[in-house]
């Protein structure tokens, strides 16, 4: 069974530990819906940016966590 995680980085791609601990996700969706729920805390305790793995495969990022680039 595919794993699912998160990787947390400053804006210059730097790797950082999250503010909130996130668990091993089974599915996409459900990673998807954890950064839905945790970005503005991750955001505040210093991430910038995140991409999202499945086992070694990254499947996407970096994605900011700032709302105004979100929006642009």
């Amino acid at each position: 069974m595919a794993a699912w995680t998160w990787r947390f980085e400053t804006a210059d791609g730097t790797e950082v530990q999250p503010a909130v601990q996130p668990e091993e996700f089974t599915t996409q969706g459900d990673a998807e819906s954890w950064i839905g729920e945790h970005w503005k805390d991750l955001e505040e305790g210093g991430a910038d940016q995140v991409r999202l793995f499945e086992d070694s495969t990254e499947i996407y990022g970096p994605m900011s966590l700032h709302a105004e680039e979100a929006e642009a």
